[in-house]
Formats: structure tokens, sequence, C-alpha cells
């Protein structure tokens, strides 16, 4: 398979480290059991309901920023039934983007990025979503965990890792890393994980934080890991 993008690059000579308070391979084979049956993330959701078209996962993943899965959910489904294309959406007017994806947080400013993303997107890229970071970060409103999710969740990619609050949460619980940004996570998690992981580690992470290691009052004694767990930062 062709490479989707550049992660490689940001990983390619750094040294291999191990973990040394959890075993990677052993807490992830747990939690891809452990998981089975959850609610996934409302961007996994609407990558099996929608063929995983990249170009919804990257507008899907756009309104979730700080906002509720199932509300997510809801305004991206929205959305989608009014417009299914960059070509489409770019003709939509921005009130009309807000009305269609409210009430997702910072609504209006999202509905611009949706509107400027889709007016690049037919400009630049011939109306579909460019497969490497430099490009899908040159987005408006695209950092760098939206353009890796749809990377992996669009176009399939084994060499990259999205990293959000969660991921980025339970990493440092874990001990697997000792970062104080998920920018700098992204980047340890590299060199402290197997590659055979990195396009997984988002699901599984971001599944378990939804629903057991939540950010406040975590459920430590319903944790299918905690044996493998130093409860770093956990009080």
């Amino acid at each position: 398979m062709a490479s989707t993008g550049t992660g490689a690059k940001i990983h390619e000579f750094m040294p291999r480290l191990k973990p040394r308070r959890a075993d990677v391979d052993r807490v992830m084979a747990a939690l891809g059991r452990a998981i089975t049956g959850m609610e996934m993330p409302a961007v996994e959701k609407i990558s099996e309901e929608q063929a995983e078209d990249p170009f919804q996962i990257l507008i899907a993943t756009l309104l979730s920023a700080r906002t509720q899965d199932a509300t997510t959910h809801a305004a991206s489904t929205r959305l989608f039934r009014r417009a299914r294309t960059p070509r489409a959406m770019a003709r939509l007017e921005v009130a009309e983007i807000e009305r269609l994806i409210y009430p997702v947080s910072f609504y209006r400013n999202k509905a611009r990025h949706v509107k400027a993303c889709c007016e690049m997107l037919v400009s630049r890229f011939g109306g579909r979503v460019p497969r490497t970071l430099e490009e899908l970060v040159a987005l408006p409103g695209v950092g760098r965990k939206t353009a890796n999710l749809v990377l992996i969740v669009g176009f399939k990619s084994q060499e990259h890792i999205c990293v959000d609050t969660h991921v980025h949460r339970i990493a440092n619980r874990l001990g697997w890393v000792q970062t104080a940004t998920p920018e700098e996570t992204e980047t340890a998690l590299y060199g402290a994980t197997d590659a055979r992981w990195w396009a997984r580690l988002n699901l599984y992470l971001v599944t378990w934080g939804q629903n057991v290691c939540r950010p406040v009052y975590p459920r430590c004694g319903d944790c299918a890991i905690a044996a493998e767990c130093p409860r770093i930062g956990v009080r």
C-alpha cells in the first residue's frame, strides 16, 4: 500500500523506547477485547455508515472538537443529508451550515471552517480529500488530530497516531509517556509503542476514556487493565 502521509518522517530516526510501567501489547490486546460492545466514538460510527468516506470523516471530525459524540453524530447526519460532497457543501451559505450543525460547540466558527475547507478542497484539490498530513493541515480548521484521524479512518494508514485528550490522558496515566500536550504525546508514542498498534490507539483509548478511564472519577474498579496501570496522576 502506498504511503498516505508523512507520519514516518516524524519518527523515522527516533529510538525504539519501551514503556517502563506497562506492557503495551498486553494492554492493547486487553482493551481490544474490553471495548467490544461499547459505544463507538462518533467519527467511527460515521465511518461505518458512510462507507469510510474520507470527506465525511473530515467534516465530522471538524465538528467533533469539544462536543459530545451524540451531538456530533446528529449534526453530521443533518449536514450530510443536505450536502454529501465538497462541491455541494461549498455552495451552502454559512448561516445554513450553522443551522444544520447547531448545537455543536463553537458552531459559528466551525460553520465558517467547514465552508472554507470545502472551498479549498474544490479549488486546490479537485474536490477530493488530500492524502498527506501536510496538505490536510493546510485546510481551514484542520489540525494534526483531525488530519491523522482522516488518514487512519478514511485512508487506512498504518503510519499515523491520532492523539486527542483521551489518548493523551490515558497514555500518561499508564506511564507510556510523560508529556504535557497531545502534540508531545503523539511524537512520544511513535517511539514508545509498536507500529502495529498506531492505527488502533485512538479507537481503543478514546472508547476506554469515554466509558471507563474518565477525566474525573475514573472507574478503576471496573478497569480491565487495572493491574497494568500505575494510575499516574489519578487522585
